[in-house]
């Protein structure tokens, strides 16, 4: 995640507007500016495949032209150590060094796009420099729909996670140790939803869980930050397993969401 503990994985808001985006000029600029948000304008390796031309281009809006000129299945996966989260075999590694990855298919065959992104500027004011590269790889999309689930079964696996992640908190008491953390969990707790630029027809369920998901990788972020109040190495790994069910739970239920 950025360092904005709600923000959006980048591969999760371009598979996004993959899914949604138009033809046309005006869509495919606007959902550029959704997916670069902050970030200095981002970079493609790799070509586009469906090109007209067939030569590479190195611009996202290129890319996003190319995945919506028709038929495509897109998702985002969220590898981390010891889970794959359905990343594909061939781009498993640079899918786990980035911690996420966009899949595409067309009737040109199946793509994953990984970014790597270089910060820079200063800790008041970073910058990022992002970089996707795109590689062919074997079909997806059917192992991947099968192993995340609908947004549905996604949300009732989120509701149970939530309380395991609610008493985690609860027990680190993070606000006592982490005066300045205060501010943060009452936000991660909070009703209001976040502000995110995604496509206005993103149905409602999917943004339920989105930010379900969010808010709960952002507790886990928190919580994980340190040992906080654990008194032996036993209380700290089993508050770690926990997290980690929960912070499963949320990735998978990201992708379940992009999945379309």
């Amino acid at each position: 995640m950025h360092d904005d503990l709600l923000a959006l994985p980048r591969s999760v808001v371009l598979a996004l507007w993959a899914r949604h985006v138009g033809a046309g000029a005006a869509p495919l600029q606007h959902a550029v500016r959704c997916v670069e948000g902050d970030d200095e304008p981002h970079a493609v390796v790799g070509g586009t495949p469906g090109a007209a031309t067939g030569a590479a281009d190195d611009s996202l809006a290129a890319l996003l032209a190319a995945w919506a000129a028709g038929p495509r299945t897109v998702a985002a996966v969220l590898p981390v150590p010891g889970d794959p989260a359905g990343a594909p075999a061939s781009v498993s590694a640079a899918a786990l060094d980035a911690g996420e990855c966009v899949l595409v298919e067309t009737p040109d065959g199946a793509v994953a796009a990984v970014p790597e992104v270089t910060v820079f500027g200063s800790a008041l004011e970073p910058g990022h420099l992002v970089t996707w590269h795109v590689r062919p790889v074997e079909p997806w999309s059917t192992a991947l729909v099968g192993r995340v689930g609908s947004p549905a079964e996604a949300e009732l696996e989120l509701r149970h996670a939530l309380g395991s992640a609610t008493e985690a908190l609860t027990s680190l008491d993070v606000a006592r140790w982490r005066p300045d953390a205060a501010a943060a969990i009452a936000r991660l707790r909070g009703d209001e939803a976040p502000r995110w630029d995604l496509p206005a027809d993103l149905e409602p369920r999917r943004v339920r869980v989105l930010t379900l998901a969010a808010r709960l990788r952002g507790i886990v972020a928190l919580a994980t930050s340190d040992d906080g109040g654990a008194v032996n190495l036993w209380q700290a790994d089993q508050r770690s397993t926990a997290l980690r069910e929960v912070d499963r739970a949320a990735r998978r239920a990201m992708s379940a969401v992009t999945v379309g």
